[in-house]
């Protein structure tokens, strides 16, 4: 009798007895635990990380599951990278300017004062040499970064004075995301690198005098306008955040071709969910506030100006003393110029006289 008679004849319990099974590779399941920089409570932002491991595990059948984690409970907010440069956990989904104090180039992968907006930098990471020149950095540090999300434009954050001039920024104890310290500070103030989860008590107790966020929606979650009443505008420091997945290289490295291929795709799902939720939750959250009293107000011109000019001076002094930064800021920078020319067209006249009408 020959093979493949056995087979049908035997039934497969007869051929596993008789040794002589054809070779049968079952993929062995993965699972993977992702540390957050963020809390739980902030579902767009948290949430982000939950639609790529939702993603991810239906991709793959349920055979590469995700855990996640919130802010502190594997390990604090700000020591994701260590964690997966390390290797204590596979990956981990944060803002990449927390780390500027590691490399101000890290910055650059999120968000730097005066850059580029979620659109203009989404096209720089995925069609221009964004994600080419990042994950060249990032080898340094183990990581394999992907696309994690965007704010989108941010609000200029909650004070608890009224500012008139950049005299008013001196000596202004500000919670504000990351490198944009660099800024403030050179401008007088006192920059404060806070996790999300703690604004709320520091502006509540005068710890600090002002803090930002990100929006409307996440803002009011947190409470900010039960102790600060006046809210700036725009977020200068974050035309948009992206936000990203780092992964360890060799995790990375270890997956078939194909469980990168879902871990890709997963990541641009997730980034491309996190924004739609901003654009669509800010706009009912900010009517809230300002039902609420909240005193909705634009930075002064004055302050704006020397907002840029400071950012400015910061990026030529990185030019010198940082290579990493010098060879990213420079193409980052070039784009941006023929975005803005792009949009000063197209998008921006359009937005402009859109505002203008009654819908």
């Amino acid at each position: 009798m020959d093979r493949r008679s056995l087979i049908k004849n035997a039934g497969i319990a007869g051929v596993l007895a008789a040794g002589i099974a054809p070779a049968v590779h079952a993929q062995a399941a993965i699972r993977w635990r992702l540390a957050s920089s963020f809390p739980k409570s902030l579902d767009t932002i948290y949430g982000s990380a939950e639609v790529f491991s939702k993603a991810v595990k239906e991709m793959s059948g349920g055979k590469f599951e995700i855990s996640v984690h919130p802010a502190g409970e594997l390990m604090p907010a700000f020591g994701v990278v260590d964690g997966v440069q390390n290797g204590t956990v596979e990956m981990a989904h944060t803002a990449p300017y927390y780390f500027f104090g590691k490399n101000e180039a890290f910055a650059i992968g999120g968000a730097i004062p005066f850059g580029m907006n979620s659109r203009q930098l989404t096209a720089w990471m995925v069609d221009g040499n964004g994600s080419k020149l990042m994950r060249e950095f990032y080898a340094k540090y183990n990581i394999v970064n992907l696309l994690g999300g965007n704010t989108g434009a941010q609000m200029g954050g909650w004070f608890r004075k009224e500012l008139k001039t950049p005299a008013d920024i001196k000596g202004l104890k500000f919670r504000v995301g990351g490198f944009a310290g660099k800024v403030i500070e050179r401008m007088g103030g006192v920059p404060q690198n806070i996790p999300g989860g703690e604004i709320y008590q520091a502006l509540e107790k005068g710890t600090i005098d002002a803090a930002e966020w990100i929006g409307p929606y996440d803002d009011l979650k947190l409470g900010f306008n039960k102790v600060a009443p006046f809210y700036y505008y725009p977020g200068w420091w974050e035309g948009s955040l992206n936000l990203e997945f780092y992964i360890n290289n060799k995790a990375f490295e270890g997956l078939s071709k194909e469980n990168q291929a879902i871990v890709r795709a997963a990541s641009h799902e997730a980034h491309v969910v996190t924004q739609a939720r901003y654009d669509a939750r800010n706009p009912g959250a900010l009517k809230q506030l300002v039902s609420a009293k909240t005193k909705v107000v634009a930075f002064p011109q004055s302050i704006m100006d020397a907002s840029f000019k400071a950012s400015m001076e910061v990026y030529d002094g990185l030019n010198t003393s940082n290579a990493d930064w010098k060879k990213i800021y420079a193409d980052y920078r070039n784009f941006q110029r023929d975005q803005v020319l792009w949009f000063r067209f197209a998008e921006s006249s359009f937005d402009s006289f859109m505002q203008r009408q009654k819908l």
